[in-house]
């Protein structure tokens, strides 16, 4: 693994399917800050084009895998950037996919740990709450709403115990949304 490294100003949202995390992501790249999207999907629908195997629904470990991964690339990438200050929002870290590996009752391994212990995102993450008037299921989302509850229950445990302090955001229309996680970055910051 490579040398430590902490990122306080990549912010990570996070929370179980279908909260409305994507649409809070958009907002914020409208509002001109950069965003990561997430990587789930993307992987999804890439195994579903090729019929791979790398699928929630085929192979959950190797998906975890390559999840996992791309996560870690990504947040690899953003500390290429020139701008070390500038907010940079994460759809989901690569902590979600620990998460997920836990999910579904497979071992973590010591690299994915010490990924999770020494490279950091912002101390303060942000979680949208299950919100059952806009879940919905599609090809790509097939859990069922007891499993998009229980998901986010695992992502406040998943955050917590590896030290990050996480913040609710409440089921309101996304413009209020991206108003609250921006006026407490502003906070956090200073501003």
């Amino acid at each position: 693994m490579e040398r430590p490294r902490i990122q306080n100003n990549f912010y990570v949202i996070t929370g179980g399917p279908g909260v409305g995390k994507t649409a809070l992501l958009q907002e914020l790249r409208k509002r001109g800050y950069k965003t990561v999207p997430e990587i789930a999907r993307e992987l999804i629908r890439e195994q579903q084009a090729k019929d791979g195997n790398a699928l929630p629904w085929r192979d959950r470990e190797l998906y975890r895998d390559i999840m996992f991964e791309r996560s870690v690339m990504g947040f690899k990438e953003a500390c290429n950037r020139e701008d070390k200050l500038t907010p940079i929002f994460f759809d989901r870290g690569f902590l979600d996919a620990i998460c997920y590996g836990e999910l579904i009752q497979s071992p973590i391994s010591k690299r994915m740990q010490a990924y999770a212990k020494k490279w950091r995102y912002n101390p303060t993450v942000f979680i949208l709450p299950p919100w059952k008037e806009i879940y919905q299921k599609d090809s790509e989302r097939k859990q069922d709403w007891a499993e998009a509850v229980h998901t986010f229950d695992r992502m406040l445990e998943t955050y917590s115990g590896f030290g990050y302090k996480v913040i609710t955001v409440p089921r309101k229309p996304v413009q209020w949304r991206a108003d609250v996680v921006l006026e407490h970055i502003g906070r956090l910051r200073g501003k």
